[in-house]
């Protein structure tokens, strides 16, 4: 596994002649499908051990409270073997350092989003590698990366809105040795911290990460002390043939054979005045090779001069494979099936992506800025559920965007800097079978900051964290319900904000409607109440001021006229639903008060019928909401929403 001089080489001009992706033993060894389980369990069981490590040692709220990072298990060939989230990529590291000339204690690290191979999107997502040996060779890898407070650049939280380059968005490490044989690299320790205005907490996360991957890997090394090493790669091979076989049984079934073709948008990219940057995608079910998916993104739009762009061309997109298809697990017969479903490499060989050539969304070119590149991979996310729901009648969730960064930074009571930022969630899309799910999070075990951790820590009080009434796109199965979190300052800050969806509103399919978009409103009933950007580096908040954030809710699924009164009435007791709301989205007309609300059964129907004849004869199959026609010349639909 050498690199060499005139090997081929990626778009970022790297070489890439590394051996990856292949098996470790003979097509067609066998293994007892009992070690199997308990090789399968032990990695499942390390990768938390690691993770909970992390949590417990690591200092910044970004990592400890908000638990905004992950952790992966990686064979010799670069294979992901564990699925219960998705991971960075090895391949930088054993691209740059020969597996040969590893050592024992020897911890890798980089955050260089062109030379990371696609596994890193911005800057503050900082990666260790730690390799796991077996007598004397390397035989797997224990990675983690994290979202950092501070990584230097342009803003607090090296998020700059407004970045035209990389070079704005802080310090790029390309792969190093971080570590050499158990003993930290100082100097390379103190230029990161020297460029951070979180120092400390760098620093401890930073020796949380690298630690808790170093007992990872002697845990593994256990592993194959005590059952060899043929067996357990022969283990690694079954694990990821099942996963390849399942999904291709039980999911990609599910898919007729044909080409289909949808597309979403980001709103803004921080630089140019808010715009529809498309992304698309051609889905492509073929039944060769037993089946397998074609995602050809030609048609997303040009690289944004703005930081929206994400790196997604390498590796024939190793990456992003293994972020898209966990929304392929809707298609599983039952909820309790689609949560057994692992997503590791076992599900790269069946589907193939084809890029568009350099200088787009998907291809950016060096040096352009990625700090927000949340807003296309969460983007894709749903292109690939509305892809899907247009091959298989709509049986896929309606859309979610489920992620972006709010918080505040200022002197605290001490006259010490500070900065504060979560990640809050939303809420998911109706489903076929059920209502979306309230403020989740798209990072698996990712959370809001506690509120008692934070005010006795931030000059601020949190004066509401609740459920955003009225966000759940309305449709038969109601759309999930955003935050709405009220926070007011004790002292002077500046409020920051890396966000969509504040005119693109979460869509709703099959008759289903668009949820409610983001929204960040500051001096809540005070003299200067104002509306602030979705994207936000340094908006001033003075003392007393409150901050409202309210956050997307998911898109409905299916005619909202058809939701039960019950489940209307239920909504309405649990005020998720406004009596306004109910009447306008639902055609259900009631009184009473919220905790004994009465429906008019015989007024709802004739209301419901006046709703039903006003409608056009033919309405798409997708609702994107009326901020869609702000940005698209009037129209409220775009030709791909049409089956």
């Amino acid at each position: 596994m050498t690199t060499h001089a005139d090997a081929p080489v990626n778009p970022a001009g790297l070489p890439t002649a590394y051996e990856h992706g292949g098996r470790l033993t003979a097509e067609g060894t066998t293994v007892d499908p009992i070690l199997v389980e308990i090789v399968q369990g032990t990695l499942a069981s390390v990768e938390m051990e690691v993770e909970t490590a992390i949590a417990r040692t690591s200092r910044s709220p970004m990592i400890r409270d908000a638990h905004d990072f992950r952790a992966g298990i990686h064979d010799r060939q670069l294979r992901k073997l564990t699925g219960r989230s998705y991971s960075a990529l090895v391949h930088p590291i054993v691209r740059d350092f020969p597996l040969d000339e590893m050592a024992e204690g020897d911890v890798f690290f980089h955050n260089d989003v062109y030379e990371s191979e696609g596994g890193i999107g911005h800057l503050p997502d900082l990666c260790v590698t730690v390799p796991v040996f077996c007598d004397g060779e390397v035989v797997a890898f224990v990675q983690a990366f994290g979202h950092h407070d501070d990584i230097g650049g342009a803003c607090p939280g090296s998020m700059p809105s407004g970045a035209t380059s990389v070079f704005e968005e802080g310090l790029s490490v390309p792969p190093i040795k971080l570590w050499d044989k158990g003993v930290p690299n100082k100097a390379a320790l103190r230029i990161m911290t020297r460029n951070s205005r979180m120092p400390d907490s760098l620093a401890a996360d930073l020796d949380a990460e690298c630690s808790a991957c170093l007992m990872g890997a002697r845990r593994l090394s256990e592993l194959f002390a005590r059952y060899g090493r043929d067996t357990i790669e022969a283990a690694f091979d079954t694990i990821l043939d099942q996963t390849t076989q399942t999904y291709r049984r039980e999911i990609l079934s599910k898919i007729p054979d044909g080409t289909y073709v949808w597309e979403d948008y980001a709103e803004h990219d921080g630089v140019d005045d808010p715009r529809l940057h498309t992304q698309r995608i051609t889905l492509t079910k073929t039944s060769d090779d037993g089946g397998r998916l074609i995602i050809d993104f030609t048609g997303t739009a040009p690289q944004a001069k703005g930081p929206i762009n994400h790196c997604g061309d390498y590796v024939g997109g190793n990456f992003l494979k293994k972020w898209l298809a966990p929304i392929l697990r809707n298609l599983a017969d039952t909820p309790e099936r689609m949560a057994e479903l692992d997503v590791n490499e076992g599900i790269v060989p069946l589907i193939e992506m084809r890029f568009p050539e350099k200088g787009t969304l998907l291809t950016p070119i060096f040096p352009a800025p990625t700090n927000a590149r949340t807003f296309v991979i969460l983007r894709l996310l749903g292109v690939l559920a509305g892809v899907v729901a247009k091959a298989v009648d709509g049986k896929m969730p309606a859309d979610q965007e489920t992620i972006r960064y709010t918080g505040v930074y200022g002197k605290d009571r001490d006259g010490q800097d500070y900065l504060m930022r979560e990640v809050l969630g939303g809420g998911s899309g109706g489903r076929y079978y059920a209502d979306g799910e309230d403020t989740i999070h798209v990072v698996p075990d990712s959370r809001n900051l506690p509120t008692e951790f934070t005010e006795s820590r931030f000059p601020f009080v949190v004066e509401r964290l609740g459920l955003a009434v009225d966000s759940g796109g309305a449709g038969r199965y109601r759309g999930g319900l955003g935050y709405e979190k009220q926070i007011r300052m004790l002292k002077d800050a500046h409020f920051m904000s890396i966000a969509d969806r504040s005119i693109l509103a979460c869509w709703g399919v099959k008759g289903g409607k668009a949820g409610m978009p983001f929204s960040v409103t500051i001096d809540v009933g005070g003299p200067n109440e104002r509306e602030v950007d979705a994207l936000a580096d340094a908006e001033p908040v003075l003392a007393g001021q409150v901050i409202r954030i309210r956050t997307t809710g998911g898109g409905g699924w299916g005619d909202p006229l058809e939701r039960p009164y019950a489940e209307v009435e239920r909504d309405l007791r649990w005020g998720k639903v406004s009596f306004e709301g109910a009447r306008t989205a639902y055609g259900v007309v009631a009184s009473g008060t919220k905790d004994e609300p009465v429906i008019d059964e015989a007024a709802s129907d004739a209301l419901r019928a006046q709703l039903r004849d006003a409608r056009p004869s033919e309405e798409p199959f997708f609702d994107r909401g009326p901020g869609y026609a702000r940005l698209a010349e009037g129209r409220t639909a775009a030709e791909v929403d049409w089956l």
